[in-house]
C-alpha cells in the first residue's frame, strides 16, 4: 500500500494510493490506484507505504494509529462484507474517525479480480489486489493519522502552485464544468457517439442503449417516481473536480424491492462501471446497474471484469455452449434480470458465480472459446474499443 509525495496535501487529487502486487489474473505487476481518504490518513500517521510479505495464520486486521501499529485479530470479521467491515471497526475501536481499507467475501472467497475497497465506495478495483490480501488472511487496515504532512521543504511556494494549478482545473471544461456536473459518466454518450463503445462482448462499437444509462440519465426525474437517480457529487481528500457520484436507486424496482438496506444514498455509477455491467451486456437498465455495482463494492469486486465476464457468458449462452441449467436463469444479452443473478452469485461465491469469479480468459477457455475473453494476458479490457481509442 504505497501512497504518492502528494498524498496528503493540498494538492487537489491529493488522496490517492496504490496496492501493488502480482496479479493473480494476469500473473504480471498488478498497480491498483484509488481515492477517498485511506491515502491521505495514511501519510497524516506518518507513513509512506506499508509492505506486507508472508501470510497469517489466522485472519488479521492491521491497526495503525500514528505511531502506534499492531496485528489484530480479525476473525470476528471474516465472512464480512466491506460495509460492516467498516462499521464494526469504527464501533469497536470507538473512532468514527477512522479510515478502512478492505476485503469482503470475493476477497476471501478467490474471485481473481477481488478488489480492496475504501471509504465504503471508493476502491484499488482492477487486477486482483483484494484476492490477494485475502490469500493472506489479511482483511483489513484501520487507520488512523492525526500528525499531518509536516514535510513540505517550501509551504508558500507549494501553496502558492496549488492555487495556481486548481486555478487551471477550476476553468477547464472537463474538470471544472464536466466532472463535476456529470462525473466520468460524461463519457458514455460522448464515447458511444464516437464509435468507440464496446457492446455485447465487443460484438459492436454502439449501444442504441447508452443514453438510458449515460450521466445525463443519471440526473433526470425517473418516470416510476419522479424522483432523480443521482443525488449529488462527492469529492475525494482534498479534490477540487469532485467527480464521485451519490446515487439512490428507485425502491420498487426488482433488484431491491425486499431489501432496504439498498434504499438508501449510496456511491453512484462511474462510467467503467457503468459500461461494464452496461453496454457490455446490453443491459439498458440503470436501476439494474446501479444493484450490480452496489454489490460490487459491499463484496469488493471489479465491476469491470466481472461485467467483461458477465458478457463472455452471455455470449456463449447465446451460441448454445452454456445453458440455463447451469446458469440458473435464462442469460440473453439484454437481460437485467441474469446481470443482478450473476452479481449476487459471484458475491456469495455460490453455484456459477464460483466460474464468473475465475474472469474471462479461464473461463472461456474452460469451455472451448477463448477467443471470446476481451482480455490482455487475462484481465478485461477497460471501457474502450482499441480500434478507435489507440492510447
Amino acid at each position: 500500500w504505497a501512497t504518492g509525495p502528494l498524498t496528503g496535501t493540498m494538492a487537489s487529487t491529493g488522496g490517492r494510493y496504490t496496492v501493488i502486487t502480482k496479479s493473480p489474473l494476469t500473473g504480471a505487476i498488478a498497480c491498483s490506484n484509488s481515492g477517498g481518504y485511506w491515502g491521505a490518513e495514511l501519510k497524516m500517521a506518518g507513513w509512506d507505504m506499508i509492505i506486507f510479505e508472508g501470510k497469517s495464520p489466522k485472519p488479521v486486521y492491521l491497526y495503525i494509529n500514528d505511531d502506534d501499529v499492531e496485528l489484530r485479530d480479525a476473525s470476528h470479521l471474516w465472512g464480512q462484507s466491506v460495509w460492516k467491515t467498516e462499521e464494526v471497526l469504527k464501533s469497536s475501536l470507538q473512532d468514527p474517525l477512522v479510515r478502512v481499507s478492505s476485503i469482503g467475501k470475493a476477497g476471501e472467497n478467490g474471485v481473481l479480480y477481488a478488489a480492496v475497497v475504501n471509504d465504503l465506495h471508493r476502491a484499488a478495483g482492477r487486477s486482483g489486489v483484494g484476492t490477494v490480501m485475502g490469500s493472506k488472511n489479511l482483511k483489513a487496515i484501520a487507520v488512523r493519522g492525526t500528525k499531518g504532512v509536516g514535510n513540505i521543504r517550501d509551504p508558500k511556494a507549494f501553496m502558492k502552485t496549488t492555487f495556481e494549478k486548481k486555478k487551471i482545473l477550476a476553468e477547464n471544461a472537463v474538470t471544472g464544468q464536466g466532472l463535476p456536473a456529470y462525473g466520468t459518466q460524461v463519457l458514455m454518450n460522448v464515447i458511444n457517439e464516437i464509435g468507440a463503445l464496446p457492446t455485447r462482448n465487443h460484438r459492436d462499437v454502439q449501444f442504441e442503449g447508452a443514453k438510458d444509462i449515460s450521466a445525463e440519465a443519471m440526473v433526470t426525474p425517473r418516470e416510476s417516481d419522479g424522483k432523480k437517480h443521482l443525488v449529488t457529487n462527492q469529492a475525494c481528500f482534498g479534490c477540487t473536480i469532485a467527480c464521485g457520484r451519490i446515487s439512490k436507486m428507485d425502491e420498487n424496482h426488482f433488484t431491491v424491492k425486499n431489501k432496504p438496506q439498498y434504499w438508501g444514498a449510496n456511491g453512484g455509477l462511474e462510467y467503467e462501471a457503468a459500461w461494464a455491467l452496461g453496454a457490455a451486456n446490453g443491459v439498458n437498465d440503470l436501476e439494474a446497474l446501479q444493484y450490480a455495482n452496489l454489490l460490487c463494492n459491499e463484496e469488493g469486486f471489479d465491476p469491470i471484469s466481472f461485467g467483461a465476464t458477465v458478457g463472455a457468458v452471455m455470449e456463449l449462452y447465446e451460441m448454445g455452449v452454456l445453458t440455463q441449467e447451469q446458469l440458473g436463469i435464462d442469460a440473453k444479452f439484454g437481460s437485467a434480470q441474469a446481470l443482478a443473478h450473476f452479481a449476487e452469485i459471484t458475491a456469495r461465491g455460490e453455484g456459477f458465480g464460483k466460474e464468473i469469479g475465475m474472469g474471462s480468459k479461464r473461463l472461456t477457455e474452460k469451455y472451448g472459446h477463448p477467443d471470446l475473453s476481451m482480455s490482455v494476458k487475462g484481465q478485461e479490457f477497460p471501457a474502450y474499443d482499441g480500434r478507435a481509442i489507440q492510447g
